[in-house]
């Protein structure tokens, strides 16, 4: 992922990113995620306010050229047409658009209140559209052993050792990648999360051991990265666009859709498998997976629909019937 400044934005989004990095403490996904969606609402406004050559094409149109009066003129119609063009021409599902509405919020918050180039805050007003919460999707128990079954090839240990982390922890795709040697204790492993916090999460018996014979073959001599737990084959730190595609292959080998499941899909996997067959109550689970808001946590609480008939089917009035 390339970072934000080798975009050459503008003075005002630059200082604005700063900010949120090192002030605010966002991780820089986060930051690049700010930047992506604020580069498309700048170049959004200048198509708008024609400040750019019509034929030119959306994504070649330069940002650069935004300025502080530019920024001054913005209304809260502007922002809503954003919207609205997010979801019209774009195809942006509520939950992206809320997320371009808490970016727009942020930077404007910012341009009004520490950058002071703003007299008015134009978002101060605009409201998020309503986001319908589904169910995580995830994988059932014998659909993870098939999936953990799949594994082969010439890093097969490695591989194994990553699902199995993702499966049985719950840990974040970054978390994972960003795991080191000396990170991990005994039966413990030091994790760092959103915003650089740091939790603890312990390893169970099929975590302890796929490491240890992921460490039997990890690459010695020659690495890049001495203190990364997983390596690439060019001896370096491995992506989190390689763990992506490392999880897709084994998820089509296991015979399941790589469409519908991704390195999260298994987050959620181990989050509900813990809630429904760990006995594990929902306070442990935030502190486990991370979550700063007990209410994103509260979204595993749910239950199949077994569950839901059983309860049904329990009920002691279920099998009465009045007598005539």
């Amino acid at each position: 992922m390339k970072d934000f400044k080798e975009y050459d934005p503008p003075q005002i989004l630059t200082d604005f990113l700063n900010y949120m990095q090192t002030i605010k403490g966002k991780s820089p996904n986060t930051v690049q995620v700010y930047f992506y969606d604020l580069r498309l609402f700048f170049r959004f406004l200048l198509l708008e306010r024609k400040l750019t050559k019509p034929d030119l094409a959306f994504e070649k149109i330069d940002i650069s050229v935004v300025d502080d009066e530019l920024i001054k003129s913005v209304t809260l119609s502007d922002l809503y047409s954003f919207i609205s063009y997010a979801a019209r021409e774009r195809d942006n599902t509520s939950y992206a658009r809320a997320r371009k509405v808490a970016s727009l919020k942020s930077f404007f918050n910012y341009a009004n209140s520490k950058a002071k180039i703003l007299e008015q805050n134009p978002a101060s007003e605009l409201e998020s559209p309503k986001i319908v919460k589904r169910l995580p999707r995830y994988l059932e128990i014998d659909e993870s052993k098939k999936l953990l079954s799949s594994v082969n090839g010439e890093q097969k240990e490695r591989d194994y050792a990553i699902i199995t982390l993702f499966l049985n922890c719950g840990m974040r795709l970054s978390e994972l990648v960003g795991i080191n040697l000396n990170s991990i204790k005994d039966d413990r492993i030091n994790l760092i999360g959103k915003g650089d916090k740091e939790r603890v999460v312990h390893l169970n018996q099929a975590c302890r051991k796929a490491i240890a014979e992921y460490l039997n073959v990890r690459p010695r001599e020659n690495v890049k990265d001495k203190n990364a737990l997983f390596l690439s084959k060019r001896k370096q730190r491995i992506s989190n666009n390689m763990v992506q595609r490392i999880v897709k292959r084994y998820i089509a080998e296991a015979g399941l859709d790589p469409n519908r499941y991704s390195t999260h899909k298994l987050r959620h996997t181990a989050a509900t498998l813990m809630y429904k067959y760990g006995n594990v109550d929902i306070r442990s689970l935030q502190d486990i997976l991370g979550h700063e808001s007990i209410s994103t946590t509260e979204i595993y609480t749910h239950l199949d629909e077994k569950h839901l008939k059983a309860a049904v089917e329990s009920n002691p009035l279920a099998d009465f019937t009045p007598t005539e």
